[in-house]
């Protein structure tokens, strides 16, 4: 289980510019939910998933797992057990490097690489094995730098990097935000492949209405840092799109968004 207690977050703090994004916030998320967050521009979605991923610390207040104070362990080793896909693919692999140069750092994630060489040739087939279900070719582009890849291919590298070595937490910041609706909808299917068979629990941030309704068990509708919609397993799948867009155009126009 992953619990946040209790949490205070000031942007700013100390200046006349101070603002406070949570105010004694609480959430809880239990093992192998997965959680479509979506809500207002700077309502606090994006924040929540770096206080989690160690990326900004909290001011006061606790993130635990499975119990355990988890609130000043460092970002790398929070990484143990979590993986992070960003809305740029950039931030999740290295472009200049070949995709096998990738593929073989992350199959390296959280392992000491003393004087040993990164890329072990003997895992290609492996590698080869993991890329093909992906359905998009690469597999016959192990030795091809990743930034000649396109934006799906690169987001699909490294929703695969994010999840190579076992986790528990998978988080998604908008990872399907950059890309094409057809290639979006490639990624979330395998976004979704990929959490149910590694049996993962996954916080997705998404400004797509369709997708927080399709995917997953559970949506959180979040606004000024509070939880304005918490809906779970039965209650979500009886949603559609209308019960939840109008709350979202309000809140969306009371900050001044367009949707």
């Amino acid at each position: 289980m992953l619990e946040l207690k209790n949490i205070n977050k000031y942007y700013n703090f100390g200046t006349i510019n101070q603002f406070q994004i949570f105010n004694n916030f609480n959430l809880k998320i239990d093992d192998g939910d997965f959680v479509s967050i979506v809500g207002s521009n700077g309502s606090g979605k994006t924040t929540m998933l770096n206080l989690i991923c160690g990326s900004l610390p909290i001011d006061s207040g606790i993130v635990e797992i499975d119990g355990e104070d988890i609130s000043l362990r460092r970002e790398h080793l929070r990484y143990k057990e979590m993986g992070r896909v960003f809305q740029n693919p950039a931030m999740g692999t290295s472009p200049s490097m070949t995709l096998l140069e990738n593929m073989s750092m992350a199959d390296n994630k959280g392992k000491p690489w003393n004087l040993t060489w990164g890329i072990n040739k003997k895992r290609r087939d492996y590698y080869r094995s993991l890329l093909a279900p992906i359905g998009l070719g690469l597999e016959n582009k192990l030795d091809e730098k990743v930034n000649s890849l396109s934006g799906g291919q690169r987001q699909a590298v490294a929703l695969l990097m994010a999840t190579m070595t076992p986790i528990k937490f998978l988080i998604l910041d908008e990872h399907t935000a950059a890309l094409d609706p057809k290639t979006a909808d490639i990624i979330m299917d395998i976004t979704e492949k990929i959490v149910r068979e590694k049996n993962l629990t996954a916080l997705m941030v998404t400004h797509n209405l369709r997708y927080s309704l399709k995917y997953g068990n559970r949506l959180l509708m979040m606004h000024e840092g509070k939880v304005l919609i918490d809906k779970k397993n039965e209650e979500k799948a009886n949603l559609n799109i209308d019960d939840i867009l109008d709350r979202f155009n309000q809140i969306s126009i009371e900050v001044g968004n367009s949707v």
